[in-house]
């Protein structure tokens, strides 16, 4: 602040003018980031000064020029440097008496400046001149960044809140606007009322002191609630979706992981096949030589037969030799091939024993997904009964949303009548003030023909009067609006009881979080039909292992131990397969859990949503305790500033009546 300072002394100097002393104290009391310079009556000079050194203030978040007695010329000059600034959040103007001008650079301002969230024009004439406050207007809906407006006591009549009703239909960040005591009336009413619809983001409007019917303050009212209804919905909606993001995100890592756990797997088990592909292939070659090797023995001996048949010829004493040792030979072969056959048999039978188990533990692993499908099948029953008890308490809580808010129409409707009976107390005794107060300006007009000697005294009288009358007004003002905003306030907690609906979408949330629990229970029955599927598949792999092993067992004899390996194998996977099998059975416990855990919650809810309705209705009953308190209260205020005030009209007849320049006055 003390930079700005010096800057400050340095424009006023270069522009021909002296700093002001006030102002420079101001700035050097003033706390970081707040420029306050309220009830300080600012020349043109220091407004210029003002408007040069605010676009380049980048500190400054809070302005205040309250009850500055700015005229047109320095307004414009500062609201036109502020329409650079891109740091300011909040700018008070109150007090003022801005003017066609000041309106016309406003709606520059709220056109051009895009960082002020929060702007308060009270006590200001800015609705006096039409086309000026249709500028302000414009820029108010072209504006995006303008949180709170306040236009309290700005003379605006039912055209300007025509055109502040065009303004909201246009604008989308707005969402506090304050136009009591205004004279916006019954058009303007209707016209603010009509462009609601259209305004999603407006949840707060005071149209109280506009002379505007009590039909459209209930209807703007409902629909300030429905927007706060929908500002509630839309941020817990957005926590929820972030809730769900996180949730979706986390359960797409795991699904990525599981997809890259059955990846490598299955790379595994396509690299064994590979590996038992080329041992069988090589084992096959290996094979193939041997029987190569025997074909080219076997074409030996047959050469060597013939060799010995031509030498039989020449010599049958060493052809019956080798004729025994034929026949000795003949029967070793027999041997060995009966033995070979017993060998296969019995390797064929413990290959059938070996399948009858597997078959037997895939229809144990059957047997166990049945009963797992029997106990989701009674828990889905469960589900059913729950969501039946849910129905039942919806029906209940809406009889009693139905009975509350029968009570509340109620309790407006008695509030109407007294309103409408004490605004006929009000406006009998306004008409009769109205027509004493003509009586006596005929009279006064009367006789101040023959009073213009005695004036000057009268006159000073009459100031004292006219003080006092204005001393009492003003207080009376103020007892109304405290009486008004006492009302507002009883309203704001009559309120309460629509709250009563955020429990309801409460109970539906949870209705649909049952629902996502029921979806994580069908896509675990899922995941048990494709367990099962696995299953199948791995009989059909066991079918095939089996059709190799019976091709394996007559092509190669001599692989046994290979295939013990191989079953092995297979009974690990299957064991593997088992295990996971038991962790989606933990998996559905702990959802069922879950469920469990769900359904005490709901009943919690259930029985937490009664005691706040008893609770409410508790409250509804004291408040209509106060209401029918404040009432009463306000009819006796008003009966007392009625006698008030003929008492001060009995006292003006009386002095006026016995003046002694009534006494000489000539008679009518």
């Amino acid at each position: 602040m003390e930079e700005f300072r010096r800057c400050y002394s340095r424009l006023c100097r270069e522009s021909g003018a002296e700093p002001q002393e006030a102002v420079l104290q101001q700035l050097h009391q003033l706390p970081r980031g707040r420029l306050d310079l309220a009830t300080q009556s600012l020349t043109v000079d220091t407004c210029r000064a003002l408007g040069k050194l605010l676009p380049r203030e980048t500190l400054c978040t809070e302005l205040v020029l309250s009850d500055c007695m700015l005229n047109e010329e320095g307004a414009t000059l500062l609201l036109r440097g502020l329409c650079a600034n891109t740091v300011l959040r909040f700018l008070d103007l109150k007090g003022n008496n801005l003017r066609a001008t000041g309106a016309e650079a406003l709606g520059k301002l709220l056109q051009q400046n895009k960082s002020i969230q929060s702007l308060t024009l009270e006590w200001n004439n800015l609705g006096t001149w039409d086309d000026a406050f249709a500028t302000f207007c414009g820029g108010l809906a072209a504006n995006g960044t303008l949180q709170k407006l306040d236009l309290r006591n700005n003379q605006i009549s039912h055209k300007g809140a025509e055109e502040l009703a065009l303004a909201l239909k246009g604008n989308a960040t707005l969402q506090q606007l304050d136009l009591r005591w205004n004279n916006i009336g019954l058009l303007g009413g209707r016209a603010l009322m009509n462009c609601l619809p259209n305004n999603r983001t407006l949840w707060r409007l005071d149209l109280a002191g506009n002379n505007i019917p009590g039909d459209v303050l209930r209807a703007v009212e409902q629909a300030m609630g429905h927007n706060q209804d929908r500002l509630t919905t839309l941020k817990e909606n957005h926590a929820r979706t972030h809730v769900l993001s996180r949730e979706v995100q986390h359960l797409r890592e795991e699904k990525s992981k599981q997809f890259l756990d059955l990846m490598e797997t299955i790379d595994k088990q396509r690299e064994e096949m590979v590996k038992t592909s080329r041992a069988s292939a090589a084992h096959i070659g290996q094979l193939q030589e041997a029987l190569n090797e025997r074909h080219s023995i076997i074409n030996a001996l047959k050469a060597k037969l013939q060799m010995t048949e031509a030498a039989l010829a020449l010599s049958e004493q060493k052809g019956q030799d080798l004729g025994e040792l034929l026949a000795t030979a003949e029967q070793e072969q027999l041997s060995l091939l009966q033995r070979q056959a017993k060998e296969r048999r019995l390797e064929q039978q413990e290959a059938a024993e070996r399948e009858s188990k597997f078959l037997r533990d895939l229809s144990a692993a059957n047997e166990k997904n049945l009963l797992l499908q029997n106990q989701v099948d009674e828990l889905e029953r469960k589900v059913k009964c729950q969501q039946e008890q849910l129905f039942q308490t919806r029906q209940e809580l809406t009889s009693m949303s139905a009975q509350l808010k029968m009570q509340a129409i109620q309790a407006e409707e008695r509030l109407d009548m007294e309103k409408r009976r004490s605004r006929q107390s009000l406006e009998d005794s306004e008409s009769l003030r109205i027509k004493e107060v003509e009586h006596m300006s005929r009279h006064l007009e009367e006789s101040e023909r023959a009073l213009q000697e005695r004036v000057q005294r009268l006159e000073a009288m009459r100031l004292s009067l006219e003080e006092e009358l204005s001393r009492v007004k003003a207080a009376a003002l103020s007892e109304r609006g405290q009486a008004e905003e006492e009302l507002i306030k009883a309203k704001s907690q009559a309120r309460l009881e629509e709250r009563l609906a955020h429990l309801e979408d409460k109970l539906r949330l949870l209705v649909q979080a049952r629902d996502e629990a029921q979806g994580a229970c069908l896509q675990q029955k899922q995941a048990v039909v494709e367990a099962q599927t696995r299953a199948s598949q791995l009989g059909l792999q066991l079918e095939g292992l089996r059709r190799r092993l019976e091709e394996l067992q007559e092509d190669l004899s001599h692989k046994d131990q290979e295939r013990v390996a191989e079953v092995s194998r297979v009974r690990v996977e299957l064991q593997e397969q088992n295990g996971r099998l038991q962790a989606e059975l933990a998996a559905q416990e702990a959802l069922r859990e879950k469920v469990a855990a769900l359904e005490r919650q709901l009943k919690v809810m259930a029985s937490d949503h009664r005691e706040a309705l008893l609770d409410r209705e508790s409250e509804n009953a004291s408040l209509r305790e106060k209401l029918r308190l404040r009432e009463a209260e306000i009819a006796r205020i008003r009966d007392e500033e009625a006698q008030r005030a003929s008492f001060l009209q009995n006292a003006v007849l009386a002095y006026v009546q016995g003046s002694p320049v009534r006494n000489l006055s000539p008679p009518k």
